[in-house]
């Protein structure tokens, strides 16, 4: 029968009304009731009904009243509740899984055509039940795989460093495969891969001498790039040369670790053979964990990288720093040595007490400059300032080599960051020492330039015997000379030497620093 004859013969009856119909017609009936009784109980002694009679009518209009709310409410309870409950009662069996259980269709009610489509809704859904495709089962096996993604994704993110990270992934992997062994290698380049870690398994078949054995077990995969099944262990246990389980019918499966399109790694699972045959819904998990894991081997060693290039740069730092320091300090004073012994072979008493006394200075320097070099990794800047710090740097130097030293100052700036004030002292200690070693100079000039809004400008230059740039010189000199061109680069500058075998040499160090504002930094 066709759906629209259904539907009209379930609410169109003939000779019969509606459930509207009859709930309005009803209702109409009890308000007619309630206006009978206002207009009976309204009238006075003057109506023409008398007491007895008005208590009679009153007594059928209530009764026919009570009547019509018993028949409104029957109404209610036969046509809509009841229906309502049917209803609920199949939406908890759907959703328990039971399709069979169709809801009551009454004879005589006009929401028939509703039960009629809902019972339809249950057919439809019951047949694909009954033919295995369970809606809620289907999705079993996917909670069931994320289930397992969240619990190795977690062990993944509690480890810390490599070795742990491949331990907690290892044993999380074993438990959920229920493995009899793991084993995951990782792969630097094609030439070399190395055994990350092992449960399970005598790990003296798997030693670095055994590089044919090695192989076996990953090379399938990491050559192919997908999961590899071996059935079972006869190849590898031939090169072995035993057996790797006491138990027999142990088979290999091989995941490949892949990142950006490169394998990092494998993951030898050995499980048995009986179980075997549900690998294969499990690649695409199995597929998953690999990747999920070789990101976490990826970032596990670019962090490592990372930590070993800086502690790279801070033992560069430190080096400069005490060459740059603490060494020159020493030579100073070595240098001063060499004077006293000089003036003490000369009897000169007066002079040999003045070199003391700047011997002994020189140690209180060396002394106050290591211990801030231990507690603070930085030059002594802070207490004076940078100018105030070329200034004793500058005086000290006058002091020791008798060489006329001029310093021109032309700052226009009270203060610039603590690392840039550091970097600008040590190339002009740098660059002094270089001069009082080498140079046989007479005169010295320093100049520090700095205008509103233009770059910093240092200048140093002798008159000394000057050299060429390309010539061979000590590892020493050339070690000054790349450690000042480093300190000007980490600044933002430029360092620039000009020097000709008997002109002197001239030392430019330029960089931008922070914009003033009237005449201030």
């Amino acid at each position: 029968m066709p759906r629209s004859a259904t539907h009209s013969s379930a609410f169109v009856e003939p000779g019969k009304l509606t459930l509207r119909g009859r709930l309005l017609l009803r209702l109409s009936g009890l308000l007619l009731v309630l206006v009978l009784l206002c207009l009976v109980a309204l009238a006075g002694p003057a109506a023409v009904i008398t007491g007895t009679s008005r208590i009679l009518v009153t007594g059928l209009l209530f009764a026919a009243g009570c009547g019509l709310v018993f028949s409104i409410l029957s109404l209610v309870q036969n046509h809509l509740l009841d229906l309502l409950g049917h209803i609920r009662s199949w939406a908890r069996n759907l959703r328990e899984g039971r399709y069979s259980d169709p809801i009551p269709t009454p004879i005589d009610n006009s929401c028939a055509g509703l039960a009629d489509d809902l019972n339809r809704l249950g057919s439809r859904l019951r047949t694909p039940a009954e033919s295995g495709s369970d809606v809620s089962g289907s999705r079993e096996p996917e909670f069931a795989s994320l289930q397992v993604l969240y619990e190795v994704v977690s062990s993944i993110n509690t480890a810390h460093g490599l070795d742990d990270l491949l331990n907690r992934f290892l044993f999380t992997l074993k438990r959920i495969t229920t493995a009899e062994a793991t084993v995951i290698w990782l792969a630097y380049h094609p030439q070399r891969v190395e055994l990350g870690t092992s449960s399970g398994i005598d790990e003296s078949l798997i030693m670095r001498e055994r590089a044919d054995v090695r192989r076996c077990l990953y090379e399938r995969a990491m050559t192919e790039g997908k999961i590899w099944v071996d059935n079972n262990l006869d190849k590898c246990e031939k090169i072995a040369g035993r057996p790797f389980f006491q138990k027999q019918g142990i088979a290999l499966v091989s995941v490949p670790m892949r990142y950006r399109g490169n394998i990092v790694g494998v993951i030898n699972l050995f499980l048995e053979r009986d179980i075997l045959g549900r690998i294969e819904p499990m690649k695409p998990l199995l597929n998953s964990i690999g990747h999920h894991l070789s990101i976490a081997i990826e970032r596990s060693r670019s962090n490592e990288q990372t930590h070993k290039h800086l502690i790279g740069e801070e033992r560069t730092r430190i080096a400069h720093e005490l060459h740059d320091s603490l060494a020159q300090s020493l030579a100073s004073i070595r240098y001063q040595v060499r004077v006293l012994d000089e003036t003490m072979h000369q009897g000169d008493e007066s002079t040999t007490w003045q070199q003391l006394e700047r011997i002994e200075n020189s140690l209180d320097e060396a002394n106050t400059e290591l211990r801030e070099l231990i507690a603070n990794f930085r030059a002594p800047v802070s207490g004076r300032g940078l100018i105030g710090a070329i200034e004793q740097i500058v005086s000290q130097f006058r002091s020791e080599t008798g060489i006329r030293t001029y310093l021109q100052k032309e700052w226009a700036v009270d203060k610039l960051a603590d690392e840039t004030e550091i970097q600008i002292l040590r190339v002009i200690q740098e660059a002094l020492w270089n001069i009082r070693k080498h140079s046989q100079a007479k005169t010295v000039r320093i100049m520090l330039r700095h205008r509103h809004n233009q770059n910093y400008y240092i200048l140093i230059e002798d008159d000394g015997i000057g050299f060429r740039e390309t010539a061979q010189g000590s590892a020493g000199e050339h070690v000054g000379l790349t450690i000042m061109r480093e300190r000007a680069s980490r600044i933002g500058g430029v360092l620039r030497i000009e020097s000709e075998p008997g002109e002197g040499t001239r030392l430019v160090l330029e960089f931008e620093g922070p914009k003033t504002q009237g005449g201030k930094a």
